[in-house]
């Protein structure tokens, strides 16, 4: 039997639409290798959404390039973003690889590989799609027994002047939501206790479905809450300028839907946002924090912050460190501007040094720290409810799972991977909590 390996890079919906390259693979009768040496065939689903990403990329294909020159049946296949992003000269920059394909492009792959076990030296020299199919109705190969991605829709309409993602996975596209209902149906009948509904911008689903379908994301929140089996609900990642009224009110009535928002804010600074082509100002981004936190009890919220956009000033990051502090975000992704080919912001004069980013990256950074540090402080004492996903990764002695609030916990206790368990807060880091089943505590 042939053999896969799968690289991935980047976000939920790589992870995602790795799974589903996975799960049309094995339906053609290939296995997976543990490792690139064991593998005849090797996919990278890559970013490029920043620098990082292709930067390691490159890294792992040159691996992968050592490896074929050693066995020249190797195939190598090179797929998602970046690929779609590099089409016109992908084969030019890196000659050593077979088949490329986008993110669209991902139900044409096992065509484009060969069919079955006869992969080796069978390869087409790559082709792109057109963003014509969901990669949800592909099978798929999920990591966890428990726990499942469910895409909703594809492309994104905006138009935000950092981000290459429209480029490479075209204009916004709403799956059908008695598709999505029907696949969340199976995932709960298979064990899945937890789904995360994945797009581009998650709460203008359904607008491109209209006017033969009048539906919104709301309702889609509400009609995965119906179905038994499934206990949590996520969603990301949502767009702040999207965030209506009817979603709010729907994670607050909804039982299985988290205590938990991914609400990107990329800038303190109104005037930088409107650079940024964000569409929202500092303002209503903090009335709409405030809406959430009054709507939903509890309410944990996350952030994406980017430092060094063209143009920032030292003003203009301290209203970013001032909205950190205010909105007390439980988590953040902190990046350093750069430039992507292709995208608006990457023409536009007064580029910030390089200097200026890493001190401020590192000043952002010890705020966003500091502060989830004194939140999940304040959850020492409570009792929380732990979904568990295996092992902690740094003491196989220890449990390792997550809130409903998406926080991780390492804990000691009796249980297995996918059980939902009570669990004692004992202690806090900026990034975990740290406790112990009630019944361990006692013993």
């Amino acid at each position: 039997m042939k053999r896969y390996h799968v690289t991935t890079f980047g976000c939920q919906m790589n992870a995602h639409d790795s799974e589903r390259i996975k799960g049309m693979l094995e339906s053609l009768g290939i296995g997976e290798a543990p490792s690139q040496e064991e593998a005849d065939v090797l996919v990278f689903n890559t970013c490029t959404i920043r620098e990082k990403p292709d930067t390691k990329f490159a890294a792992h294909l040159a691996q992968a390039t050592a490896l074929k020159r050693r066995d020249p049946e190797k195939v190598i296949a090179v797929g998602g973003c970046y690929a779609e992003a590099q089409r016109e000269r992908l084969f030019q920059l890196y000659p050593e690889v077979d088949v490329a394909f986008g993110p669209g492009s991902i139900p044409h792959l096992g065509d484009w590989l060969g069919v079955g076990g006869q992969v080796a030296g069978s390869a087409e020299r790559g082709r792109f799609g057109t963003h014509e199919h969901f990669a949800g109705d592909l099978p798929m190969r999920r990591e966890r027994r428990f726990q499942a991605w469910v895409q909703i829709s594809m492309g994104c309409n905006s138009k935000c002047a950092y981000c290459i993602v429209p480029a490479v996975r075209g204009r916004e596209q709403s799956r059908r939501p008695g598709d999505i209902l029907a696949e969340v149906t199976q995932l709960a009948q298979d064990g899945v206790r937890e789904i995360t509904l994945l797009g581009q911008n998650v709460n203008s689903w359904g607008r491109d479905l209209r006017p033969a379908l009048d539906i919104e994301f709301g309702e889609l929140l509400r009609a995965c809450d119906t179905v038994a089996g499934i206990e949590r609900i996520r969603f990301t990642s949502p767009h702040p300028k999207d965030f209506r009224q009817p979603v709010i009110e729907a994670m607050a009535e909804c039982t299985a839907v988290c205590e938990h928002v991914h609400l990107p804010l990329q800038s303190g600074s109104s005037r930088i946002l409107k650079a940024m082509r964000r569409t929202y100002d500092r303002e209503r981004y903090l009335r709409l924090a405030a809406t959430l936190r009054d709507a939903i009890p509890d309410l944990a919220l996350g952030t994406d912050l980017i430092v060094g956009f063209p143009g920032e000033t030292e003003d203009d990051f301290r209203a970013t460190l001032d909205v950190v502090k205010e909105v007390r975000y439980d988590s953040a992704f902190t990046f350093v501007y750069s430039p992507r080919r292709g995208t608006e912001a990457a023409n536009l004069d007064d580029q910030v040094p390089d200097e200026v980013k890493r001190d401020r990256i590192e000043r952002l950074v010890e705020v966003v720290q500091r502060v989830a540090a004194e939140r999940n402080a304040e959850r020492i004492g409570s009792v929380e409810q732990v979904l568990v996903e295996g092992s902690s990764r740094t003491d196989v002695g220890l449990l390792r799972g997550r809130t409903r609030r998406n926080t991780t916990v390492v804990f000691a206790g009796n249980a297995q991977p996918g059980d939902l368990v009570e669990v004692l807060i004992e202690g806090a880091t900026s990034t975990t909590l740290r406790g112990a089943q009630p019944a361990a505590v006692a013993a």
